[in-house]
């Protein structure tokens, strides 16, 4: 058991921090959150601006440890066909994927397979497919991983931008974000305490 009578609610604009132990359950509280994983009881809601449930898989990006890009396209396929899957019938993209990649100050990796980029380059156009198509609920696992320092401000202010517009923020890390949140600690005794 992760998690006992947790009892938790996240307005818009708002974000929470997990942190804990490796193995303490963070990812799969983050998989739980997404839909991936049911919970042993109790619920999980999304909430539209009329109080109304939605359906999480279709409002959330989930952004896991792993970036979910096939080595043998390139960065600019990838997001690309992201982008296809993600954008909702009726809703405009928001920024295409060279934008994208310019937002996370990668454009010139567009044309390369991703399997020939580094740790960060990758990070980084895993973290692009957040800005292809809109979701209110940004479910993120160790976003920081393998970002250099410029990378990291640059993401920060991603993350800014998305809360500042109302969206919400679920993050799983041990790395500072540099954004306003609640923190969830998992694996200890407090785990159940929110600051």
């Amino acid at each position: 058991m992760l998690l006992e009578s947790l009892d938790l609610t996240l307005q818009s604009g708002q974000a929470l921090v997990v942190t804990g132990h490796n193995g303490s359950g963070k990812s799969t509280f983050l998989r739980s959150l997404a839909g991936l994983l049911p919970p042993a009881s109790g619920r999980i809601r999304l909430l539209d601006a009329d109080e109304a449930s939605v359906d999480i898989p279709s409002h959330a990006h989930y952004a896991g440890h792993l970036d979910a890009s096939k080595a043998t396209l390139t960065a600019r396929e990838n997001l690309a066909f992201w982008q296809a899957m993600l954008v909702l019938p009726g809703f405009p993209a928001p920024m295409s994927p060279d934008e994208a990649l310019a937002r996370l100050a990668v454009p010139h990796v567009a044309d390369l397979p991703v399997g020939y980029l580094s740790a960060g380059q990758r990070r980084r156009v895993g973290l692009a497919r957040l800005l292809l198509a809109p979701r209110p609920l940004w479910l993120l696992d160790e976003p920081m991983t393998a970002l250099d320092a410029k990378a990291q401000r640059i993401f920060t202010q991603c993350m800014r931008e998305h809360l500042a517009s109302g969206g919400l923020i679920v993050a799983a890390t041990h790395a500072p974000l540099g954004i306003e949140a609640m923190h969830l600690e998992l694996g200890s005794p407090q785990a159940e305490a929110l600051s």
